[in-house]
């Protein structure tokens, strides 16, 4: 009898039942905050990149020969007339999580400096908003807008359309405890024309 009665006995069933059903439900829940996380990064991102922007016609231009460089006097474009394209292609600005440097796209009479405190600064505004931003992670552009002359008293000659991009951001969720790997966040950017490029801080 003792035997029958314990093949027969269910006490244990709902417990046992649990046990098995409560690892699905907790890879649930976090999968499901998971899924909010990732779409707050990408609302953080998104926002760090236009503020990025904002702050980079605002403040000092980060190829720092190009702020300071003067067509007109150096006689390679008369005095109030627009620079052309060919005397001003894209220079791209980056940093390796360190030093910051700028590339032209072509020969450029105002050369590739780089203001490395300027381009930091940037960084350090963005991380503001999207904690985890390292340098490396930001691109600056200065591309031809036809906008600004040469001689400008008061500015820039040029007034280059600036383009903050945001690569190689990856997002960590929580079930990567239990399966490892990241998310990689999509590549963003955000372009605005040049304002003043001077100063060290933006609204």
């Amino acid at each position: 009898m003792g035997v029958r009665r314990l093949f027969r006995d269910a006490s244990g069933a709902s417990a046992a039942e649990f046990t098995l059903v409560l690892p699905l439900l907790i890879l649930l829940l976090f999968g499901t905050i998971d899924v909010g996380r990732y779409a707050w990064s990408l609302s953080q991102a998104e926002k760090a990149t236009q503020t990025g922007a904002r702050w980079a016609v605002a403040t000092n231009i980060v190829a720092s020969g190009l702020g300071s460089y003067r067509w007109a006097t150096t006689g390679l474009v008369p005095q109030g007339t627009t620079v052309p394209q060919a005397s001003f292609p894209t220079v791209t600005c980056q940093s390796n999580g360190t030093t910051a440097s700028c590339t032209c796209a072509s020969s450029c009479a105002f050369g590739t400096a780089a203001s490395n405190t300027d381009f930091n600064n940037l960084a350090t505004r963005m991380a503001q908003i999207y904690p985890g931003l390292t340098a490396s992670n930001i691109v600056v552009t200065y591309s031809w807008s036809g906008l600004g002359f040469a001689g400008d008293p008061n500015a820039p000659e040029v007034a280059p359309l600036t383009t903050v991009s945001l690569r190689n951001v990856n997002f960590t969720p929580f079930t990567s405890l239990i399966f490892g790997g990241q998310v990689a966040l999509p590549n963003f950017a955000y372009t605005l024309p040049m304002e003043d490029g001077s100063g060290t801080s933006s609204n």
